[in-house]
């Protein structure tokens, strides 16, 4: 992955009359027999593309199945004829492996390349997050200018079902939601404006019908902004609720148009979570016992993330006194691991842009992100435990522990039930940092050498850490958190 940002580093822009910025791009290829094949864009003739230098140009004579391909950039999915595709290059090649490093969010690919590699029956593995950050930096102009692009006709005929038309009109979105998203969004629309049911279609929210050429709403635009999402997908909803300590129970569902969801969500986290008084100050202020926005965020995610072509699979989102659980429909992506979910390294990538791309106008996420960093400040910022991942078909759960104790009885971690306090907040501090050192641990907890190490070797011994490294650089890092399916 390195290499091939190396390799982009190099791109050779080409002369362009239209003002539009060419992406820096590097690809490798790696042989069985350790042998490393170099190309970027731009380096033998003026605008070609990385992948086609590497595998047309350079290595059009050698054998390339058992080849495991790293590129810098989503491969493109559209080409002038007689020019191929990347994404069918590589396939045609049959080569099974293929590193990513971020999608092209112009719309003329915008996923499809990692979806042809996948149909294809590659694996696709995205580079790690910090890698991307450094292909998104080098890469910003070119960037901003295909996420604007989202605002030009779109190319290509539409085919994934949230793009597809829902038989329904521009009438049938709510008029709330719709100046939400203007206004939060900072659009220069008014919603009785063709520009804007344009800008819409453009969107993928609408889709001009083949017969009448009228705008109908897509999946995408009845889920974004529909009056009841839930007439037309049983699933579009989320239901909300707590059990208090007295038995009690409250609940409720959130079935409106997405955009207004998040607020909604926010004003019933803090009806239901219990508040405190903080005194620290002369000010006092209202604290809540559980961080809202890491809460919010969570929730955001399972909106944005989820998989809505599955029926009748409702997001949840459910409270006790113990924990609070975030379920969504369907799996991690075939290109995210629950490890790296778990170690927060998952790297970015959407299911559904659509609707990431309306939220991220929004600020209610990043573009393309998955709020990794706020579920990791928990511990460090709140002195909470690390929430869980794990999956069981259908849903994909996140589980928060409310408090170090709670985390014996809601942890999936074997051996966790036998731990003291002191014990769990070791474990998380190991978890929260990635690895860890004897001497970090120490300086962590004000320890002398014997009791970290006490402690460090019970943690081993239940297999809720490993050990890695030689004597002079051992570090110890938490044993991946498996779900049932996996076990």
């Amino acid at each position: 992955m390195e290499l091939a940002i190396e390799e982009m580093r190099k791109s050779q822009n080409e002369p362009r009359d239209d003002g539009k910025v060419p992406p820096q791009v590097g690809a490798i290829l790696v042989m069985p027999n350790g042998d490393v094949h170099r190309a970027y864009r731009g380096e033998l003739r003026d605008g070609d593309h990385a992948e086609y230098t590497l595998l047309e140009r350079k290595l059009a004579h050698m054998k390339l199945d058992e080849g495991i391909l790293f590129t810098t950039l989503e491969p493109c999915v559209k080409r002038s004829n007689p020019k191929v595709a990347c994404c069918k290059r590589t396939s045609k090649a049959r080569i099974k492996t293929v590193y990513v490093g971020i999608e092209d969010p112009d719309p003329t690919v915008d996923g499809k390349g990692i979806e042809h590699l996948i149909e294809s029956g590659a694996t696709v593995v995205m580079f790690d997050s910090d890698l991307q950050k450094q292909i998104r930096e080098a890469n910003k102009e070119f960037l901003d200018q295909a996420v604007e692009r989202k605002s030009a006709p779109a190319p290509a005929e539409k085919s994934r079902p949230m793009e597809q038309s829902a038989n329904k009109g521009f009438g049938d979105l709510s008029a709330e939601a719709l100046q939400r998203f203007i206004i939060d969004a900072r659009l220069n629309y008014r919603i009785e404006d063709q520009s804007f049911q344009q800008y819409l279609i453009d969107l993928g929210a609408l889709v001009k019908d083949s017969g009448t050429d009228e705008p109908r709403a897509t999946m995408a635009g009845i889920l974004l902004f529909g009056f009841e999402p839930r007439l037309l997908y049983k699933q579009a909803s989320l239901h909300a609720h707590i059990k208090y300590p007295d038995g009690r129970v409250e609940q409720t569902d959130f079935d409106g148009p997405l955009v207004l969801i998040p607020e909604q969500i926010e004003a019933w986290l803090k009806k239901v979570l219990p508040v405190y008084k903080d005194t620290s100050s002369f000010k006092r202020a209202d604290i809540m016992d559980f961080p809202i926005e890491v809460l919010r965020e969570a929730v955001i995610n399972a909106i944005v993330h989820r998989d809505y072509n599955i029926e009748g699979a409702k997001a949840y989102l459910e409270i006790d006194s113990e924990k609070i659980v975030v379920k969504s429909p369907g799996g991690p992506l075939p290109v995210i691991t629950l490890d790296q979910l778990n170690t927060f390294s998952a790297p970015s990538i959407s299911r559904n842009p659509i609707i990431t791309y309306v939220f991220g106008k929004m600020d209610y996420v990043e573009e393309k992100g998955f709020g990794m960093q706020s579920l990791k400040s928990l511990n460090s910022t709140y002195d909470l435990p690390l929430p869980e991942y794990t999956y069981n078909d259908p849903f994909l759960t996140l589980t928060f522990p409310r408090n170090m104790e709670a985390v014996k009885s809601v942890s999936a971690a074997p051996g966790i039930k036998s731990l003291t306090e002191e014990e769990i907040k070791g474990y998380e501090f190991i978890k929260a940092s990635g690895s860890v050192s004897r001497s970090d641990y120490e300086k962590e907890f004000g320890l002398l050498r014997k009791s970290a190490e006490r402690q460090i070797k019970r943690l081993v011994d239940l297999s809720l850490i490993v050990k890695e490294g030689g004597s002079k650089n051992t570090v110890y890092k938490a044993v991946p958190i498996k779900s049932d399916e996996q076990k």
